[in-house]
């Protein structure tokens, strides 16, 4: 089985009936975890599904793969991939990176200006956000939306995260800004730029020096010639 046998794609109103599949797995993973999110209703599932916010993962046979969702918090500002979760049976495969660069890509589509962000305690998951350009950061840089801070209230962590006032917990929190990527990319192209006229500049003096090179070699072919006659046998030692 490889990553070529699922299809990954967003999710739409004909997705609706994997919502209860999904929201159960979820359930059960973080109870296998011994963390947790908020659980998820299969209405609420549905819903993100419904509105174009979440990206599935289906076997070729049809059978649900894996899922993840969009979420929005501080007035659109800042964007969180949710609720990843890879059924159990097609786990080992590269489905949960593949599904959240889809996820990644679809929310660059739907809010480009936005910070995307995420806390998780989870190394792979980290990997696969490092990977796609996200930085470790302190939690004072995430939304100070409350709406998302209550949804931490179902992890058996919460009172570590109340107790240091949401300025730490358990959880790794990473975000990818737009405005810092664009201006490393920025900054990329001016490096290259640079490195570009310096090496012209290097192929210039080099040209110059051969054009210099091929001058006095002509020179001096015509000097020896003028000074030797044609046909004259060279003096010994020259």
């Amino acid at each position: 089985m490889t990553i070529s046998d699922f299809l990954i794609t967003p999710a739409t109103s004909a997705h609706l009936h994997y919502a209860e599949q999904i929201c159960e797995e979820m359930f059960e993973s973080a109870k296998a975890r011994g963390t947790g999110i908020a659980r998820r209703k299969p209405e609420y599932v549905a819903k993100k599904m419904d509105e174009g916010k979440a990206v599935i993962a289906l076997h070729k046979d049809g059978t649900w793969a894996g899922f993840c969702y969009i979420e929005t918090w501080g007035h659109g500002d800042y964007v969180a991939n949710s609720g990843l979760i890879v059924n159990p049976a097609f786990r080992k495969v590269g489905l949960a990176k593949a599904i959240k660069k889809r996820v990644f890509d679809l929310s660059r589509e739907k809010y480009p200006n936005s910070k995307i962000f995420g806390l998780t305690t989870g190394l792979a998951v980290m990997k696969i956000n490092s990977d796609l350009g996200y930085e470790p950061v302190t939690y004072s840089e995430l939304t100070q939306d409350e709406e998302f801070w209550k949804g931490c209230k179902s992890c058996i962590n919460y009172d570590i995260l109340m107790s240091k006032d949401r300025k730490n917990c358990m959880c790794t929190a990473m975000l990818w800004d737009p405005v810092e990527k664009e201006k490393e990319l920025k900054e990329k192209i001016q490096r290259k730029a640079e490195a570009k006229e310096r090496l012209d500049r290097i192929a210039k003096k080099q040209s110059l020096l051969k054009r210099i090179e091929a001058k006095l070699w002509k020179s001096t072919k015509k000097f020896v010639a003028s000074v030797i006659p044609i046909g004259a046998k060279p003096i010994k030692g020259y």
